[in-house]
């Protein structure tokens, strides 16, 4: 009995596989557009193994034999590959709307999580409520402005936690502390409450849940290439995700029913509003729009923020930490030579003030975001209909990824683009907001990153703060011949070997 049910499983992969091969050659032999090259693939498997462990690279790889558009087969899911400046302008100009909807994992099907996401709910009416509450409410400069007091408290935190730590051991590690500082922010942001706090229960059990659903998000999930797998959950994934994301629901939903309480009670006196308040207070004015936000929507929401803010500011300091410290003469200019000594002065706190009137600490941020994206594939779209593609037939729902990494690399586009030269952004107007194609860290078109501006904010201000706190050097069991720069793909990626520097020195 068990045979003939494996015997008929493997027959229905082969005739699935078969019809697939046949579609594909009869599309690549006709007389209308041709599918993307790409490598051939295996049976079944398809281009699994020309990804590798770090997928960005391996794509930016096929470019000089197929070219600046890729196609290829992962499992079951057909995939195409935008690897070049060109190529991204024009899906962003002229096909951003049929590529606008998003490509799902399993895991991010958890309680629904996928359809109160802003990244990446359908592209309709809810996600453009939300779009627009972010860029017109959340993220825009007067309210980033409000809350740079709970930055400046929450940097200082961050920077004793380390005097602390240089105090016991000779090397830190540097991302762990501006993860804590980030979740710490993001919590105050969010629901002014410290969630990095041991005397807070509720903000321990939401950090280790977080923590979890970070986790599984970054594994490579065999159902996500094989989407008949997804009853089975071969790896568990999925029982972990929706055990952690329930956990994290459940606090968050206390945390908003605390606040509707206080709102009923609340006397007239004036309180700064957070992101929660906002939330709350949400009334839709659209015929297709919510009245107001469901609990469950608001809970997604604030999940989502973490997800969006922790990862990805840590792991661009941790890059741009790195590239400091193997550049010394580029950490020079940035803390003592040209800027900070001079801007800020010896012994004094940098201020965010300060950061516009340092020309060479946003030009280090920008060149590291350049070789670093923290999302090197940006989030995945998936093709909404039939498309013709720079004259490629893209049929309907196949994944996109746009390989940012490759595209901030391209040697068509920068000059000795592999390397860390900061300088070339000194004299440049070329920006991160999407505009300027060669350079879309952060993404581009309708579904660019909403939270750009804090996250502006927050890596100048946390950069600039390590740097003039702290003399910097590589721990002594590292050097720049062996410093490892590969990366570990997850939600974002992260160096492979995390940073630990030596703090020699505070104010």
């Amino acid at each position: 009995m068990e045979w003939s049910i494996v015997s008929s499983v493997l027959l229905a992969i082969v005739i699935t596989t078969t019809i697939s091969i046949l579609s594909r050659r009869r599309k690549s032999l006709g007389h209308g557009p041709k599918l993307p090259p790409g490598p051939p693939g295996w049976p079944i498997i398809g281009n699994l193994f020309d990804l590798g462990s770090m997928p960005h690279r391996s794509l930016a790889d096929l470019r000089p034999k197929y070219g600046e558009v890729v196609w290829l087969k992962l499992g079951a899911i057909n995939t195409m590959a935008v690897l070049s400046s060109r190529a991204a302008a024009e899906l962003f100009r002229h096909h951003d709307l049929s590529f606008a909807t998003r490509a799902l994992t399993e895991t991010s099907r958890a309680h629904d999580y996928h359809l109160s996401s802003v990244a990446l709910a359908p592209y309709g009416a809810y996600w453009r409520v939300m779009r627009r509450l972010m860029t017109t409410e959340m993220f825009v400069g007067r309210r980033v402005g409000e809350t740079a007091p709970l930055r400046r408290r929450c940097v200082d935190q961050m920077l004793t936690w380390i005097e602390e730590e240089k105090a016991e051991a000779a090397a830190v590690h540097v991302a762990r502390f501006v993860f804590l500082m980030t979740f710490n922010l993001l919590g105050n942001v969010m629901l002014s409450r410290d969630l990095v706090d041991p005397n807070s229960e509720d903000g321990s059990e939401f950090f280790r849940a977080m923590n979890g659903l970070m986790e599984w998000s970054g594994h490579v999930n065999l159902a996500d290439l094989f989407p008949w797998l997804s009853r089975v959950d071969p790896q568990g994934l999925m029982r972990k995700m929706e055990r952690d994301m329930g956990k994290a629901i459940e606090i968050g939903s206390k945390f908003v029913r605390e606040r509707m309480n206080e709102k009923k009670e609340e006397s007239t006196n004036e309180k700064t509003k957070d992101l929660l308040d906002v939330l709350l207070e949400f009334e839709g004015s659209g015929k297709d729009e919510p009245s107001k936000l469901s609990e469950r929507q608001m809970n997604i929401f604030i999940l989502e923020v973490f997800f969006a803010g922790t990862e990805t500011v840590s792991s661009s300091i941790e890059y741009a930490m790195t590239e400091l410290l193997l550049n010394p003469d580029a950490m020079a200019k940035a803390k003592a030579k040209a800027e900070l000594s001079q801007v800020v002065g010896s012994g004094l706190k940098l201020e965010e003030a300060d950061i516009d009137k340092l020309p060479y600490l946003q030009a280090v941020v920008k060149e590291s975001l350049r070789l670093h994206p923290p999302i090197p594939l940006l989030v995945p779209r998936k093709a909404t209909n039939d498309t013709v593609f720079m004259g490629y037939f893209v049929p309907k729902n196949t994944q996109v990824f746009v390989n940012a990494w490759a595209i901030g690399r391209d040697p068509e586009v920068w000059n000795d683009a592999s390397s860390f030269k900061p300088e070339r952004f000194l004299d440049s107007n070329l920006d991160y907001r999407g505009q300027n194609y060669e350079y879309i860290p952060f993404g581009a078109g309708r579904r660019i990153c909403a939270g750009l501006p804090l996250a502006q904010c927050l890596l100048h201000f946390v950069l600039g703060s390590l740097i003039h706190h702290f003399d910097w050097r590589l721990d002594e069991k590292v050097s720049r011949e062996t410093m490892d720069m590969r990366d570990r793909m997850g939600i974002v990626a992260r160096k492979l070997e995390p940073l630990f520097a030596v703090p020699t020195k505070g104010l």
